[in-house]
């Protein structure tokens, strides 16, 4: 492999991640004007409300609890502290959509919740008022639940490494430990609580498993009813735009008010200073801070639905579900493998030739992260479909022979979605891991007579070995609970275990959804334990959580 060979592969993975979104943007510009009056008049200010809805409750909520719980387990000792340390970044292990099921059976009116609330006060069923959870109140506290950790994960690897003399200065002047963090540890920490959040809000406006099951409307739902349910696909493209630009929107203001702020501090960091111990009231409702969050967004899910699959008569093993684990495994092997392949080649040569072009190819492989997936996939189907038309056309017109949909109907087209999807995340855990490799390595293997195939396969991947395993691990899983471009690109007769378990769901077979909903949480779970561990080293692990640029 040449180096002019491995410079031509760099430019084809940014080529790749940027032809759905291109592809997106020229159909819904080039659709009919009456649909785009249709689109703008009718559907477009609901879906606009209620993301937006979501995007601040969620926005919100998780840079609560996340920080607070974050400099609760850096600065303080407290009973069970080092344990909750590592199970507050459970809950990520855990779609969504999983969440709304178990919560769905839990609190629903034929759920035990309800049924116990009955036989205790001898109310009948009209007697009494209970929340819904499947409302926009019940959809944003399950994304909520589980997507707290990207900002624990960040804000805590921020919170270590500060300077703790700036706290104590700000102790000894006369402030509290309350005003104290709030003034000094705060302000300092808010790059990485605004990039946590902002990573949370992506996948709000992305997730479709959750606010579908709960039927609330937003782009992501349009987007799918517009394509299967209504057959429009002009409406679905145009629908896209609007959600990519949202999206694209709310990650330029961030980084916009981010400006040129910074996570570190000088002196010595919270991780090595004396941690003062909680005692009595203060300790437990500390403690009690932090396990609340772990019970609504692992322990009491996973009970529920261990008791559901328990209840449906379904097994794991048979047949049917394992067939669902090998495709799944399948898809996610190869994505994985592929989407980090793509990624060392990009980062090798954004360090090997520094400079513009090489930024610029950077961020335009990490704009995937900020797209949703459905996005991407009706920017990958429509061009993929003209060129199976084409091929069938030429074939037809040489050889008499009718070629069907090569690509569309395929699974590579799906494999190249999670490629453009999760990108950003396979690029920021590689280059997490070559940050710490001093730039005279390069010099020292090019004075040796190394290029750069050799350079990359003796120096690079031998230090950056694990950011690529925990790169190959974070697409993995992120394949596996990925649905809304699955559910848009996967053949008929090729289902995963995220399909399965939301078409259960949607035909209120939530008992049976629970078998492969408790399998895509067991896969979830080696990475959320690597990504716990890495940060326990450290703070290295700032950049393993994926951040859109």
């Amino acid at each position: 492999m040449t180096e002019r060979l491995l410079s031509i592969l760099s430019w084809l993975a940014v080529v790749i991640c940027i032809v759905p979104i291109v592809a997106a943007a020229a159909a819904a510009l080039t659709g009919d004007l009456s649909t785009w009056r249709d689109v703008l008049s009718s559907v477009l200010p609901r879906y606009t409300i209620t993301t937006l809805i979501l995007v601040v409750i969620v926005g919100t909520s998780t840079a609560v609890i996340g920080s607070v719980t974050a400099w609760l387990v850096t600065v303080y000792r407290f009973p069970g502290a080092k344990l909750l340390e590592v199970a507050l970044a459970l809950p990520l292990a855990f779609p969504a959509f999983v969440l709304a099921y178990a919560y769905t059976y839990l609190l629903d009116h034929p759920g035990p919740v309800q049924t116990l609330l009955r036989d205790l006060t001898g109310l009948g069923p009209r007697d009494y008022w209970f929340p819904n959870v499947r409302s926009i109140g019940g959809a944003a506290a399950m994304l909520s639940i589980v997507l707290y950790p990207y900002v624990y994960l960040l804000a805590r690897a921020s919170f270590k490494q500060q300077s703790a003399n700036a706290f104590l200065v700000a102790r000894t002047l006369g402030l509290t430990p309350m005003q104290a963090f709030w003034r000094v540890a705060l302000p300092m920490a808010r790059p990485a609580i605004a990039g946590g959040a902002l990573l949370a809000i992506m996948e709000t406006i992305a997730d479709y498993g959750t606010v579908s099951f709960f039927n609330v409307p937003t782009f992501a739902t349009g987007i799918y009813q517009s394509w299967f349910s209504l057959g429009d696909r002009p409406a679905a493209a145009q629908l896209a735009l609007c959600l990519l630009m949202f999206a694209l929107l709310l990650a330029g203001l961030e980084r916009a008010q981010r400006g040129k702020a910074r996570t570190a501090g000088q002196g010595m960091r919270f991780d090595r200073a004396e941690r003062p111990r909680l005692r009595g009231l203060a300790g437990f409702g500390a403690m009690m801070i932090c396990l609340i969050p772990v019970l609504l967004g692992f322990l009491i899910p996973v009970i529920m639905l261990s008791i559901m699959a328990w209840g449906s008569g379904q097994s794991l093993l048979s047949p049917r579900y394992l067939q669902f684990m090998t495709n799944s495994l399948t898809l996610a092997s190869i994505a994985a493998v592929l989407t980090v392949a793509g990624a060392v080649v990009i980062g090798f040569y954004a360090r090997t030739r520094p400079g513009r072009p090489a930024r610029a190819m950077v961020v335009i492989a990490s704009l995937g992260y900020a797209v949703p997936g459905g996005v991407i996939a009706v920017g990958l189907v429509m061009p993929a479909g003209a060129l199976d038309n084409a091929i069938d056309a030429f074939m037809r017109a040489r050889f008499d022979i009718s070629t069907g949909l090569l690509i569309t109907g395929s699974i590579w087209l799906m494999i190249m979605a999670y490629f453009v999807r999760f990108m950003a995340a396979a690029l920021n855990a590689y280059d997490s891991g070559m940050a710490t490799v001093p730039a005279h390595y390069d010099a020292v293997a090019r004075s040796l007579g190394q290029g750069a195939p050799r350079m990359l396969w003796r120096v690079h991947l031998p230090v950056a070995r694990t950011s690529v395993f925990t790169a190959l691990l974070i697409v993995f899983v992120d394949v596996m609970k990925e649905l809304p471009a699955t559910m848009i690109l996967h053949p008929f007769n090729f289902q995963t275990l995220a399909v399965q378990a939301h078409r259960l769901a949607a035909d209120e077979r939530l008992f049976e959804a629970a078998v492969p909903s408790l399998a895509l949480g067991a896969f979830g779970l080696l990475p959320v334990m690597l990504l716990c561990w890495t940060l326990a080293g450290g703070g290295k692990a700032t950049r393993m959580v994926p951040r859109p640029s």
